[in-house]
């Protein structure tokens, strides 16, 4: 975890140092030696190796240096500041999404090959081939201008700002979760355990949902985890459209404006949320499933 950190952070750091321009915004107007000044001062001079080498030893002591696009404020009172919007937005979306997944999945695979089955196959395609951008502009459009039931944009009025991108960031996760449940509910319902409990006289939607999602649930971890970690570092697209204070939107700001050290400091925030969502995923789908269990030979 710390290695795929490193690798991240240096990869970033390079990468970050061949962009066109300069996070200075009146630059044309400056000298070359207030250039070399201002570089001095934020650490911007001195061969790559070593400015990645000082930024490192920074990051040991918790200092990400500061933005330059918000009057030099530390970058980590920036992360502060705005983790907990796109958190909440990514709780509220996996929940949503996966739920409805499941349970059209769960729908699909039951009956499987008839009109019911083709009319989600459908709708999960069509829904998964357009992009966020116009889902979140049709939202805005039905439900916060022409019906005026929810806020347009801006983070201002409570849970009611959080109800249309919740619902945009939501489809992804549930498309794939439809997606998933089906196929695996499909397979699992053939099983000969399945077939044992439909002899014994129990209910078909009991069989489904208690013997049969139960084990296709299982597998579905592997993909959940990535899920949540990627709706927890935010949606560019998503919170810039509704103008919402979280760490997607101030990543864009970030990269348009060449603020380096913001741009890092978000660059590591995501990371480390991959990193560690990955890594409970694979702790919890072993404790889940036994099989998968690494066991030592004497």
């Amino acid at each position: 975890m710390v290695l795929i950190l490193v690798v991240t952070i240096s990869v970033t750091f390079i990468l970050l140092s061949f962009l066109p321009g300069s996070p200075y915004n009146n630059e044309a107007k400056l000298t070359d030696v207030q250039i070399q000044l201002m570089n001095e001062n934020y650490g911007l001079d001195g061969p790559l190796i070593m400015r990645l080498g000082r930024y490192l030893a920074g990051l040991l002591h918790g200092d990400f240096g500061i933005s330059f696009q918000f009057g030099e404020e530390e970058v980590s009172k920036i992360i502060q500041a705005r983790i907990w919007p796109s958190f909440i937005l990514g709780v509220q979306a996996m929940v949503l999404g996966t739920s409805l997944g499941i349970v059209i999945g769960v729908l699909s695979a039951k009956f499987h090959n008839k009109w019911l089955d083709r009319f989600f196959s459908i709708i999960n395609i069509t829904l998964f081939s357009i992009p966020n951008i116009l889902v979140a502009i049709f939202l805005q459009t039905l439900f916060g201008l022409y019906l005026a039931w929810l806020p347009i944009a801006f983070w201002e009025d409570g849970f009611l700002s959080t109800i249309l991108p919740t619902i945009a960031l939501a489809i992804a996760p549930g498309v794939i979760s439809a997606q998933f449940i089906r196929n695996e509910m499909i397979t699992v319902l053939k099983s000969d355990y399945i077939e044992l409990a439909r002899a014994k006289g129990i209910s078909e939607w009991r069989v489904i949902f208690v013997h049969g999602l139960r084990n296709a649930l299982i597998p579905m971890m592997t993909i959940v985890g990535p899920m949540f970690a990627s709706l927890l570092g935010g949606s560019l697209i998503i919170e810039k459209i509704y103008a919402i204070p979280g760490l997607g939107e101030e990543l864009t700001k970030a990269i348009l404006s060449n603020d380096y050290a913001t741009v890092m400091g978000l660059t590591i925030v995501f990371s480390v949320i991959y990193i560690v969502v990955i890594f409970i995923t694979d702790i919890l789908y072993g404790l889940v499933d036994p099989r998968i269990r690494v066991k030592g030979v004497a």
